[in-house]
């Protein structure tokens, strides 16, 4: 005859263990010191097993729906459902102990899989190009290990990931929880690249987070103005280390990273050339640039050469020759001499090039372009290799030197093309 809740409840403990049956092979077997386990008796292979279900009553005898009707709903699967699975298995020739024990395995490993194993272990095999660029995907990924970093990969949902970017969106940190974003579904592309989960669950949220308002870089771009900063930077009585990051800055108007980071091994102060490889196309183009050197360029390099040529680093560290100069530093001295964050920048030298090389100056647009480091591609749809254009490009970088000490003398300023 079935069990019955009743006689499992009524049921006391004996001096010996007893069974009490509910037929199909299953039983609750009752122990001397009172425990209630439900055990199912099956053969396979032509072997007899046992396969333990749990105890009573934290496995009812059939499943029910606790909380049912409200939000917390869940459902409590009973001893005769987990029978009725077993038997399932054994039907279809799979033997529901080794099945157990495969499940459990598969579990554990992707309880192994958690958001943060795999992210450090993205980290380790793609580690990022520089110390700050580390420190930046760190302090990213840790506002997500708070609320995903022990869950396992695969079972990290969409909604979860919002969860962790509204916080900060919540905070008017835009640009951060979209960063956040971005890393996260880094780590994901790279747990399905290795088979860890099946998809990267930050595609669904294209949209749901606000759009950051871009800001372009300060730049000082009117000429008059242009001229009245570089005498302003001729007069700046720092390091001098940093008067000649700031001399340099205009005359080559590559990137702050890239002008700070810039390495003795590079520079052919014979041939008047610069050449290296961006970090920021470093993954995208495999491409080296090349800078010439104007003459005022050459001689800052040259003075600057006495000083640390005998290092790595153009700018050294004040602190450590084997680092390089601050990314503030220029920015700094910019404030020193009276200037805003909102009026002028580091970067911006590069859009002060761009403007007047092309409206005042009237060289061509790809010329600019390449020498920003931008891709630029011909009429047939192909980049331009690192050579292209570059004695007209050596005549370019000359000819604006040559236009700066001119505005910085007060000698002639040249009027927008457009105002003409």
């Amino acid at each position: 005859m079935p069990l019955t809740d009743v006689q499992i409840r009524n049921a006391k403990p004996k001096d010996k263990p007893y069974r009490l049956t509910d037929g199909e092979g299953m039983y609750l077997e009752v122990s001397p010191s009172g425990g209630k386990l439900w055990r199912l008796k099956y053969r396979f292979g032509g072997k007899e097993n046992r396969l333990a279900f749990g105890s009573y009553p934290a496995v009812p005898l059939k499943g029910y729906y606790q909380n049912k009707g409200e939000p917390s709903e869940i459902y409590i699967e009973g001893a005769r459902e987990k029978r009725a699975a077993a038997r399932a298995l054994l039907a279809a020739g799979i033997d529901p102990s080794a099945k157990r024990k495969e499940d459990r395995v598969a579990e554990e490993s992707a309880n192994a899989h958690t958001f943060r194993a795999v992210a450090e272990e993205w980290m380790h095999h793609h580690p990022p190009k520089t110390a700050s660029t580390k420190a930046k995907t760190e302090w990213l990924l840790n506002f997500a290990y708070v609320e995903l970093g022990n869950l396992a990969i695969k079972s990290i949902t969409p909604p979860q990931v919002l969860a962790v970017c509204r916080k900060e969106e919540a905070k008017g940190h835009l640009e951060t929880a979209q960063r956040i974003k971005v890393k996260c579904s880094q780590v994901f592309r790279y747990g399905v690249a290795t088979g860890k989960l099946e998809r990267d669950p930050t595609t669904d949220l294209r949209g749901a987070l606000a759009t950051p308002v871009v800001k372009s870089h300060a730049a000082i771009i009117e000429p008059v103005k242009v001229g009245e900063l570089l005498r302003a930077m001729d007069g700046y009585s720092g390091q001098f280390v940093t008067v000649c990051a700031l001399k340099l800055a205009p005359l080559v108007f590559i990137r702050p990273g890239e002008l700070r980071a810039a390495k003795w091994a590079d520079v052919n102060l014979e041939e008047a050339l610069w050449c290296y490889t961006p970090p920021k196309t470093r993954n995208q183009t495999q491409v080296d640039h090349i800078v010439p050197l104007s003459s005022q360029a050459v001689e800052t390099l040259r003075e600057l050469h006495y000083l640390t040529g005998h290092g790595t680093y153009l700018f050294p560290s004040l602190r450590t020759p084997a680092r390089c100069m601050s990314e503030n530093t220029v920015n700094a001295a910019l404030r020193r001499l009276g200037y805003s964050s909102e009026e002028m920048c580091g970067h911006g030298f590069r859009a002060t090039a761009r403007t007047i090389l092309e409206e005042v100056l009237g060289f061509r647009i790809e010329l600019i372009e390449q020498q920003l480091a931008h891709m630029v591609k011909d009429a047939n749809g192909r980049a331009y290799n690192r050579t292209t254009h570059l004695p007209e490009r050596t005549r370019m970088m000359q000819a604006w030197a040559d236009y700066l000490d001119k505005i910085k003398a007060s000698a002639v300023v040249i009027p927008f093309k457009r105002q003409a």
